[in-house]
């Protein structure tokens, strides 16, 4: 029997080289993004003369096999490049039965007003294999009508921290905040937060416990953009802290300027009675922040031309740089105590008698 025909390549090994180079700059979109933020990434990094004619194997052949290549193809070629994050989280939230009774319930399905201020926020556990003791904590926020994004790293989950950094996404987020839902956690439902948010007019909503889909927008996002840029070490030192926090204004430049997401825009019925969601087309947060009409004339220039002054290639850079450095704080101690948290295996030969050879 013949074996099964393989097919042939359609794109040059130049292009396959310079996709990698693009898709690593991006972040690592998948292709249902990458094949829509192609043409934008492709022009931003000519522009910084990060792509040349002649240098590199790019060239104007490369540059149109790029902009013509499908989402499916784009994974395919990509395919080899693809890893995977070497440890898994541990989930930290804490219910707090405190004040839940009084805080209105958000579920899964529920309608959100449709403006870009209404956010879903969490926070994510930098505690490595263990839970004891004290680590840094970063506070995750998600606009449910843009995808715009705000991350920010605490000492711990100390109301204190978390309304300090509250205070910074109120102060950098370029639209109002109107509204806020998180999970059940102790962090966020008790008075401090709860009067923070009242005196500033901010509608709070809270989950159902235990309906992590209640929250699938930022449950997504905490391992599409914390565990996947932080990675999954223990942070529990000034030193990374403050290193985690050089990390995130670079990450969140990335993912509202440069990153396209898809957004859930309702529900379809097939022919059979299934149920599915209806997504809108690949658009970046700003874009979509821009579609809203709610920023000024001033700000939509001023946000527009730093958009246009971010070089991919060197965010990508400064990511990269940092991680490294976070991963030099914290790779050796984490994996020292995973290794001293590992149950011994018993020892089985104990006190059984062995026949001597005669």
């Amino acid at each position: 029997m013949a074996g099964r025909k393989t097919r042939g390549r359609k794109f040059s090994y130049d292009t396959t080289k310079v996709l990698q180079r693009v898709w690593a700059f991006s972040g690592g979109q998948r292709g249902k993004y990458l094949a829509v933020s192609m043409p934008s990434l492709v022009e931003a990094l000519e522009r910084h003369g990060e792509l040349i004619p002649g240098q590199r194997r790019y060239s104007p052949e490369v540059r149109a096999e790029l902009l013509s290549m499908s989402a499916a193809t784009i994974d395919r070629y990509l395919a080899p490049a693809r890893e995977k994050d070497p440890l898994c989280g541990l989930s930290a939230t804490k219910p707090s039965p405190l004040l839940r009774s009084s805080i209105t319930v958000r579920k899964a399905g529920d309608e959100v007003e449709q403006t870009p201020g209404f956010f879903e926020g969490d926070t994510v556990a930098h505690c490595g294999p263990t839970l004891k003791g004290e680590f840094c904590r970063t506070l995750n926020l998600t606009g449910m009508h843009t995808g715009w994004v705000f991350t920010r790293s605490v000492r711990n989950n100390a109301h204190l921290h978390i309304l300090a950094s509250l205070g910074e996404a109120l102060e950098q987020i370029p639209f109002e905040v109107t509204g806020l839902d998180f999970d059940n956690g102790s962090e966020f439902i008790n008075h401090d937060v709860i009067d923070w948010a009242a005196g500033r007019k901010i509608f709070f909503t809270r989950s159902r416990p235990y309906r992590k889909n209640d929250q699938a927008t930022i449950e997504s996002k905490n391992d599409h953009l914390v565990r996947r840029n932080a990675f999954h070490w223990r942070y529990d030192t000034a030193d990374a802290l403050m290193v985690l926090n050089r990390l995130w204004p670079v990450v969140n430049d990335r993912m509202n300027f440069l990153t396209p997401t898809k957004k859930p825009i309702g529900r379809k019925t097939s022919p059979t009675g299934h149920r599915t969601r209806v997504y809108d087309a690949p658009r970046t947060p700003f874009d979509r922040l821009l579609n809203a009409g709610v920023l000024s004339p001033a700000q939509e220039r001023e946000l527009i031309a730093y958009r246009d002054e971010l070089n991919p290639a060197e965010v990508a850079r400064r990511i990269q740089s940092i991680q490294d450095r976070l991963t030099a704080i914290a790779k050796r101690a984490t994996l020292d105590l995973e290794a001293s948290l590992l149950t011994p295996v018993p020892d089985t030969a104990r006190g059984i008698k062995i026949r001597r050879a005669g």
